[in-house]
């Protein structure tokens, strides 16, 4: 088969998959299958190879993602339920004060989005948005918008979410060199589609209705009117939240043990503390070392919180199975693909037409992210077409490839994507408003991470 012939039938596997999700409202997982099979078929892999390379496909994807997936789901829950994350908040807002409120909140969402899901961020922070915004008589918009902005980055770039997790497996990265990069990158980002941004769109955009908080709302009286209290903008109630210095270290712990195994090699001690270092920064047991932590460091070691970890884990993990079964199709996907021969031909075809791997990644991306308003579908998608086109090139860098395709998966959020709903009832905007604030900075925060990983791209 010709190379454009194999290109042809991979656009199509992608258009089925579009129609699946978005015509027919099938799951994810059921149109990647299906995708699968269809792509299989119409090039000519052999019945019997096609269910094994799908299976195969599964198995590698999943083999080293689950285990993480679930340990960076219960961290979040835990740092959720213990109001640790509001901590952080409550810290930063205190410490920046009410002129620099909208850096207080990108600082908040970057550093709470480590661990904590970007829905699960929001339903946790925006509350405390709510009630500072109305407070203090400021912007939801300007207080609001940097928070998402910053839950948002680091979901769709950092380890060891799944979709940068994701990426890591298919493309066969090094978490370590991904994680720092990615901070590289997210940082310059977010500053520019968050607290800049939100300031200027906020001058511009006044939401027009009232922000839905439901039950998780916090009451205007428990934020204090007094910008240089003690206890920060929670008042009293920050006193009974886990210690500030404490839930800081929570979040960052994994992250500081995924760098330290990076660098450990670098160290000048013997091999006995490089393995060492190295084991404690592998992403399972770091994080499996922070959950753990979390348990004394959140007070779910106390009488008061007696049995309340388990009921945290179980609640954490039962909405992962979705994703962990989408991030599984999508690894068989990829299988297909490879048994195709469909990443060879992309590749010659991509070397023809001088296209880099980098901006291919990004391109697939956000065209499928565009079409089913996934983000995790997107990424997988697009890394498992490009990953075996780039498998045997030695000048790509890997984890500016992982990157690059999760810059793509962020582009153009709108009515097809959940959390476009999210932040529209949340925020209070209607429709044209949640294009002007969040679909646009969605699409800054993309092609912001883009070109950065573009320049970052000439000197490593």
């Amino acid at each position: 088969m010709s190379d454009w012939y194999l290109l042809l039938a991979t656009v199509a596997s992608i258009i089925v998959i579009i129609i699946g999700v978005t015509a027919l409202k099938l799951h994810p997982f059921i149109s990647l299958l299906i995708a699968s099979l269809f792509l299989g078929i119409v090039t000519a892999v052999p019945l019997n190879e096609m269910v094994g390379a799908f299976e195969k496909g599964v198995g590698g994807t999943l083999s080293s993602l689950a285990i993480i997936i679930a340990l960076g789901t219960v961290l979040g829950g835990m740092m959720a339920e213990s109001g640790g994350g509001l901590q952080v908040a409550n810290s930063l807002t205190k410490k920046l004060g009410m002129k620099n409120i909208h850096w207080a909140m990108m600082i908040s969402g970057f550093i709470i989005g480590l661990p904590v899901f970007f829905e699960v961020g929001v339903v946790l922070l925006i509350p405390l948005v709510v009630a500072i915004s109305q407070s203090a008589r400021k912007s939801i918009i300007l207080v609001g918008m940097p928070l998402v902005a910053g839950l948002s980055i680091v979901h769709g770039l950092i380890p060891p979410h799944p979709g940068a997790m994701t990426g890591i497996e298919i493309y066969g990265a090094d978490i370590g060199k991904v994680l720092i990069y990615g901070l590289i990158v997210a940082i310059p980002s977010v500053i520019v589609a968050g607290p800049l941004f939100g300031k200027w769109i906020s001058k511009r955009v006044t939401a027009s209705e009232t922000p839905n908080v439901g039950e998780n709302a916090i009451a205007d009286e428990t934020i204090s009117q007094d910008e240089d209290s003690k206890d920060g903008f929670l008042g009293e109630k920050a006193q009974h939240l886990p210690s500030t210095g404490w839930s800081f270290f929570t979040i960052l712990l994994p992250i500081i043990l995924i760098i330290l195994a990076t660098f450990g090699q670098y160290l000048p001690f013997g091999p006995g503390f490089t393995s060492f270092i190295s084991f404690i920064g592998n992403p399972t047991i770091a994080l499996l070392i922070a959950v753990l932590v979390a348990f004394f460091t959140l007070d779910f070691d106390k009488k008061v919180n007696k049995g309340k970890f388990r009921s945290v884990a179980d609640d954490s993990l039962k909405p992962m199975a979705a994703i962990i079964f989408i991030i599984g199709a999508g690894g068989g996907f990829s299988g297909v693909l490879a048994a195709a021969g469909v990443g060879e031909a992309i590749g010659n075809i991509s070397q023809g037409l001088h296209i880099a791997p980098i901006v291919l990644a990004f391109v697939i991306a956000g065209i499928v992210r565009v079409a089913t308003g996934s983000a995790t579908v997107s990424l997988i998608t697009a890394a498992g077409i490009v990953a075996p086109a780039v498998a045997g090139m030695t000048d790509v860098n890997t984890a500016l490839l992982v990157i690059s395709t999760g810059a793509g998966s962020l582009m153009l959020s709108h009515v097809n994507d959940g959390g476009f709903w999210l932040v529209k009832e949340y925020f209070g905007l209607s429709l044209k408003e949640t294009f002007q604030t969040w679909t646009v900075l969605e699409t800054i925060l993309s092609f912001a991470a883009f070109a950065c990983v573009l320049i970052l791209n000439i000197f490593v």
